[in-house]
């Protein structure tokens, strides 16, 4: 019997420095004991160890297996040997040895040392493992430890022994940091090392962004609101696709927030990076029209096949829809995933394209945007009716006739007048005027109040957010200027 209390005691405060339960701390004590009594009797030792919860005491028993020749010594023990302490053993006997901790020698008490050192270590990694591999794209909180060879060592909030860092790539060029400064970034992987697992943090990657809006965004948390698809240049421009599942809230407004707080708190925390938000479309033609603004497309093709875009513009919109260096077009490209080919509408002619392909409105306001019914000024028995009849969004009535409408059940002729009279409302229909002016875009040499000139400086004020509701009208722009010119992708 050997009272090991203070040995005991100061494991058990080690144990609770690592938030480790008794069974676990137990378990730490006799795997150590057992990796000291290696170092006595050798590798194969068998024990059996005792710990008292109350009064801290360990007993410590090593078992032998009895022989008649000995061939492992630290499992084994001779018939004659075993006989000294009783004679009535026998062959195939499991004698039952006490050990006392006067006999554990410095080499023994370094092994035990050293065996739980290692165990609570291991067990340090599984937690972070276990606590951070399923957190991938999540916004951690800490504190800057230090900066060495470019990267930035991280101390956790949430587990101040886990090893974090931020490496140079996945850093904003346009913000610095120092030692004991409070960050915030985005968990982009878990790296296997062999100190242990290595989170990588990022704050130049696109799921920081996303992981802002969610922190600041209650819709987007709560799944009402999804971000579907992102592209960014750090420390320059970021674009976000929005849609929402509920057809009541407005993707883009609840991104934006009111006066524009919510987008505001995620600029800043970027250090006034520029944010484009726009309304997903499933059709890569009305996605591309919405990716590229803050300029106004004037035509879209598209080429399933190879899964490209070709998009044309008015001079004087060619520049916006550039960007400085290209970076409009091609956050554009990554945002719907399809390659775009961009023209300015005299080269477009030039080619020798179709004029024609310029009868149609240059202003995306003219591009018709699908909403629900429930947005329209219709009484509650028609809404009913044609949501009974299958008709739930403007685009699903936009092309019926007046015979359509009989059909459907419920209307009076009172309503269907009303039907067909929002519907002449809200249609536009492009007259001849209108074309001849979309034909030649450069009839006048004097550019329309607002508009960007090709070629000209960015403008001073740093601008929030580029946000572009569901009918496509932009709701708030900056302006990009660009030197290029022609077709850029």
């Amino acid at each position: 019997m050997a009272n090991a209390g203070q040995i005991v005691a100061a494991i058990r405060d080690m144990a609770a420095t690592k938030s480790l339960s008794a069974e676990e701390m137990n378990d730490l004590i006799r795997d150590g004991i057992l990796a000291g009594l290696g170092r006595i009797y050798g590798p194969n030792v068998r024990a059996e160890i005792d710990i008292d919860d109350h009064t801290g005491e360990i007993e410590i028993i090593v078992l032998k297996r009895v022989v008649e020749e000995v061939e492992d010594p630290s499992s084994e023990i001779s018939l004659e040997k075993a006989r000294w302490d009783d004679p009535t053993f026998e062959v195939g006997d499991v004698m039952e040895i006490p050990v006392d901790f006067t006999e554990f020698g410095r080499n023994a008490v370094m092994a035990t040392k050293q065996r739980i050192v290692q165990r609570v270590r291991e067990g340090e990694r599984d937690k972070i493992r276990e606590e951070f591999s399923h957190r991938v794209g999540e916004l951690l909180s800490g504190e800057v430890q230090q900066i060495e060879r470019g990267k930035i060592v991280v101390m956790m909030n949430l587990a101040k022994d886990a090893e974090a860092i931020i490496p140079w790539k996945d850093q904003n060029p346009r913000e610095r940091f120092r030692q004991g400064d409070p960050i915030r970034a985005v968990l982009k992987k878990v790296d296997e090392t062999p100190k242990g697992p290595r989170l990588i943090l990022s704050r130049g990657d696109p799921l920081f962004v996303e992981a802002l809006f969610k922190l600041e965004v209650p819709e987007i948390y709560q799944g009402i609101v999804e971000i579907r698809a992102r592209a960014r240049e750090v420390g320059g421009r970021t674009k976000i696709a929005v849609s929402s599942r509920d057809e009541s809230i407005d993707p883009v407004g609840a991104c934006v927030g009111l006066k524009g707080s919510r987008v505001q708190a995620v600029v800043s925390e970027l250090g006034g990076e520029r944010i484009d938000i726009v309304p997903w479309h499933p059709d890569p033609e009305i996605f591309a029209r919405r990716a590229l603004a803050p300029a106004r497309v004037s035509k879209v093709m598209s080429d399933p096949e190879r899964q490209v875009i070709t998009a044309i513009v008015d001079e004087d919109q060619l520049s916006l829809a550039i960007g400085r260096n290209g970076q409009n077009v091609r956050l554009a490209s990554q945002l719907i995933g399809w390659q775009i080919d961009l023209y300015g509408s005299r080269e477009w002619l030039e080619r020798g394209a179709d004029a024609k392909l310029f009868s149609e409105p240059t202003d995306d306001s003219m591009e018709t945007a699908d909403f629900p019914l429930s947005e329209l000024d219709l009484s509650l028995g028609a809404l009913a009716a044609l949501k009974t009849a299958g008709y739930s969004t403007f685009l699903d009535i936009i092309d019926l006739e007046r015979s359509d409408f009989e059909k459907v059940k419920g209307l009076g002729e009172k309503r269907i007048e009303e039907l067909l009279g929002i519907i002449d409302e809200l249609t536009v229909e492009v007259g001849e005027e209108e074309e001849d002016a979309a034909v030649a875009p450069d009839s006048s040499d004097d550019p329309e109040p607002g508009d960007d000139v090709e070629g000209s400086e960015e403008d001073e004020e740093e601008p929030v957010a580029v946000v572009m509701d569901d009918e496509g009208d932009e709701a708030e722009a900056s302006v990009e200027a660009g030197g290029d010119s022609g077709k850029k992708s």
